[in-house]
């Protein structure tokens, strides 16, 4: 069922049941005040004539037990209704309206000597020729002072008033409330369908908008890069964000947010499918061309050798870009195992993996570990953070001058406020040229190179900086690139420390991830 309609239906339900409450509260509460009116009327009657028994008795009259010549004037200003009886239920005196016959039953009569008695205008109903009324019956006690052999003289004022007026109001008022009760409920319903309408128009028109999206995001899967629809649909994955300052335009502006992070991550993916595309296609085209002229007739000993020889050169580094884009493949997935890993030993080993390659280009490789701060203990993959230290030794082995040093160091630092409370920085730095400027703000993404025109035999398919960052990320932690103050490229990675790893010797404050290294 469509929300509009659902909304509808809710708001009709809810008027619905309000106008219930409502009208059955105004119903009672009129019906009580009506009722209350009444009675305040009878009580203010029957004390009246309370008042007049007393007096007229009181100055040595006697119920004379049959009705009297003087009921007019004894009755007068009680009402429409007045009867005055004797304690055996004989009239004394009695209104044209309410007939000569006594209005309260031998039962209503012993209990009105006692006491005063209310009477309900269905009980009233069958007094005779009353009709629907209710009454109210007090005891009135009169002495005769003047005649001491009489005693006291017990009599019944009863007074009552009909109540169809008061019947009458209530049904009108009823019947009232009856019948516009189902006009409202359609009111009701109409405004919340215009209602909702406009309240769900730009949820609906953002949902066209998203259906439109799609379909072009479709026809860019199936269009050739660079394609001008794909050219025009970069710019146009934006929802149309509402001008009211409400939550279908807070949803519209986050939704736009997302869409934007989902565009750019698709581009990247794109962009990456297409450079890998490229770098796979270069060795695999030499591959074939060697083995090619390798398969031509007349070729050499020595010219078939030069033809193996550089095919395997190809398949290595093949298989070198296999295995980096199966690494980020798997740091994307976040299938990263964990457990306690001493850094400080990692580095060391990895020194000694890389000292055959410096000694090779004249280099010195100078590993740093304070003694107070072993062992390094992190939590991770060991063969990841091995593959990320061997990833910055190469980088740094390759552009570092020859007769130069390679410096490689492990701290542990206090963290940040926001942060765990100690982190490990590795850093490595070299003594080359450095990371150009334009190049240190897109160092990290994937087949970035430092220098375009370089040779991708010596600078690698632009994946492992790429690398060490998808590992450093994997395990919480950060990664930096910088030039440091006395030259060279420096790269540090910052990991959060294992619980339970000995406290940090200096003070927590905080620290900057590209401190320079003393060489």
């Amino acid at each position: 069922m469509p929300l509009r309609v659902r909304l509808t239906l809710l708001f009709a339900f809810g008027t619905a049941l309000v106008l219930l409450l409502a009208g059955s509260l105004f119903y009672l509460l009129l019906r009580a005040n009506l009722r209350d009116a009444v009675d305040t009327d009878l009580r203010t009657r029957a004390d009246v004539l309370s008042v007049r028994l007393t007096d007229r008795f009181a100055a040595g009259a006697m119920p004379s037990g049959r009705p009297g010549g003087n009921a007019t004037s004894l009755l007068a200003g009680s009402g429409s209704i007045a009867q005055v009886l004797t304690p055996a239920g004989q009239t004394i005196a009695s209104s044209d309206d309410a007939g000569t016959r006594p209005l309260l039953t031998g039962d209503e009569l012993a209990r009105a000597r006692s006491r005063p008695l209310w009477i309900r205008g269905g009980e009233a109903g069958r007094a005779h020729g009353v009709g629907q009324a209710r009454l109210y019956a007090i005891p009135v006690r009169a002495a005769t002072p003047a005649t001491p052999a009489i005693p006291a003289s017990t009599m019944i004022a009863v007074v009552g008033t009909p109540t169809h007026l008061t019947d009458r109001a209530e049904d009108r008022v009823r019947n009232v409330m009856v019948t516009a009760t189902a006009p409202l409920i359609a009111l009701a319903g109409l405004a919340a369908w215009l209602l909702s309408g406009a309240a769900l128009r730009p949820v609906d028109r953002m949902r066209r908008q998203a259906a439109a999206m799609a379909a072009s995001d479709l026809a860019m899967v199936h269009s050739p890069p660079g394609d001008p629809a794909d050219r025009e649909a970069d710019t146009g994955f934006q929802l149309a964000v509402p001008t009211t300052r409400d939550e279908i335009a807070a949803l519209a502006r986050t939704m736009n947010d997302l869409l934007g992070r989902l565009h750019a991550a698709r581009a990247r993916d794109r962009a990456f499918v297409a450079d890998a595309g490229h770098e796979l296609r270069t060795p695999l085209t030499v591959l074939r061309a060697e083995l090619e002229l390798a398969a031509r007739p007349g070729r050499s000993a020595a010219q078939l050798r030069e033809a193996v020889h550089t095919a395997g050169e190809e398949t290595e580094r093949l298989i070198r870009l296999a295995e980096s884009l199966l690494t980020l493949a798997r740091m994307d997935g976040g299938h990263v195992r964990r457990g306690p890993v001493p850094l400080d030993e990692i580095l060391d080993r990895a020194v000694r993996a890389a000292a055959g390659y410096a000694d090779s280009r004249d280099l010195r490789l100078i590993v740093a570990v304070p003694a107070v701060d072993r062992p390094l203990t992190v939590l991770g993959d060991p063969d990841l953070l091995r593959q990320a230290v061997d990833n910055l030794l190469a980088n740094a082995a390759r552009h570092a001058p020859s007769g130069s040093v390679v410096e490689l160091r492990g701290d542990r630092m206090p963290g940040r406020a926001d942060g765990p409370p100690a982190v490990v920085a590795i850093r490595v730095r070299d003594h080359g040229g450095g990371f150009p400027a334009d190049f240190l703000p897109h160092a990290f993404e994937r087949f970035r190179r430092a220098d375009a025109a370089r040779g991708r035999g010596d600078g690698g398919a632009g994946l492992g900086l790429s690398i060490v960052a998808a590992i450093a990320a994997a395990h919480g932690g950060t990664v930096e690139a910088a030039n440091a103050p006395g030259g060279g490229a420096l790269v540090t990675i910052i990991l959060p420390a294992a619980p339970g790893s000995p406290a940090v010797a200096q003070p927590a404050a905080p620290h900057h991830p590209s401190m320079h290294l003393e060489s």
